[in-house]
């Protein structure tokens, strides 16, 4: 699993910083969260190819989280694209879309599909045969959702020497990794522990994005791998978060405390303070495992 950050700040692009925007791939799968100003040219920075781009989550419609959505689709089409591309995101989502597109003439040459949500409570949007995806409800100024992705179970790893030593068909391999048991010719059944090693365990990403500090989320984030969790503010400004609807640096600890995930991400910062180590110093008295999402930096778990 491999998360690279596109751009972690809040508010305004600046000439050395970008708005929220983040590439996590995940099982073979190339997912786009959020797609602030400025998105395109980060993702040629970071020489990711625009084909293997096909599902773009956006958490909420502010600016600085989807005001590159119509200059990505925009190069897409010039770029002749055509696999389809399917947008999740908060309804009106399409509205802007769409608009933006007949007013300038530039309807794409691929399909241009759009999953619109208004639910409050979790729903799985996306799932294939190695990945899911679920809402996670934030509360935010605007209807804003994080997302969890979250992959499957793994195959149990095959014990060459045991299937060897006991004569096993390759044939019968993916059923063995599958996790059945195997009757040989003379009728002796083995079980699977016995051919088979533990799998490793499946990972997981929470994204969430623009909010309050909101404990309801920690059952759903609860043991999760990764989670990127917004810290607008530092404490000394925590009076501010009640009228922005966002997050302290300390608050997305408690949060992975009461959650107990492995790893926590720091990100949307506020420009207002001069250096963001100050965030994980805050964020560190709480929970230790603590990392900061800086431009270009790319994490992998």
């Amino acid at each position: 699993m491999k998360l690279i950050v596109l751009g972690c700040y809040s508010a305004t692009p600046r000439t050395f910083n970008n708005p929220t925007s983040q590439v996590l791939e995940i099982k073979g799968n190339l997912f786009l969260i959020d797609c602030g100003e400025g998105t395109q040219v980060q993702l040629r920075k970071n020489k990711i190819k625009f084909a293997r781009i096909k599902n773009i989550f956006i958490s909420h419609l502010h600016g600085d989280h989807f005001y590159g959505l119509i200059g990505l689709i925009s190069t897409f089409r010039l770029l002749g694209r055509e696999a389809d591309l399917t947008i999740y995101g908060p309804k009106g989502i399409k509205q802007a879309i769409i608009l933006q597109l007949k007013l300038s003439e530039s309807w794409t040459n691929f399909k241009l599909r759009f999953v619109e949500l208004e639910s409050d409570e979790p729903e799985l949007i996306y799932e294939d045969d190695k990945v899911t995806v679920t809402t996670i409800p934030l509360t935010h100024r605007v209807y804003t959702n994080g997302f969890l992705f979250q992959e499957k179970p793994n195959e149990r790893n095959l014990n060459i020497k045991a299937v060897e030593d006991f004569d096993i068909s390759r044939a019968y391999y993916q059923k063995i990794k599958n996790g059945d048991d195997i009757t040989l010719e003379d009728g002796r059944v083995i079980p699977n522990e016995q051919l088979t090693f533990d799998p490793t365990s499946p990972k997981s990403y929470a994204f969430c994005s623009d909010t309050v500090y909101k404990v309801d989320n920690v059952p759903q984030l609860n043991g999760v791998t990764v989670l990127y969790h917004e810290s607008t503010f530092l404490d000394e400004h925590q009076h501010l978060t009640d009228k922005t609807k966002h997050s302290t640096a300390k608050e997305a600890a408690k949060i992975a405390v009461k959650a107990d995930v492995k790893t926590l991400i720091l990100g949307h910062y506020s420009t207002r303070y001069g250096s963001i180590d100050v965030f994980k110093d805050e964020a560190q008295t709480i929970f230790k495992n603590v990392e900061l999402a800086e431009d270009g930096k790319v994490f992998e778990f």
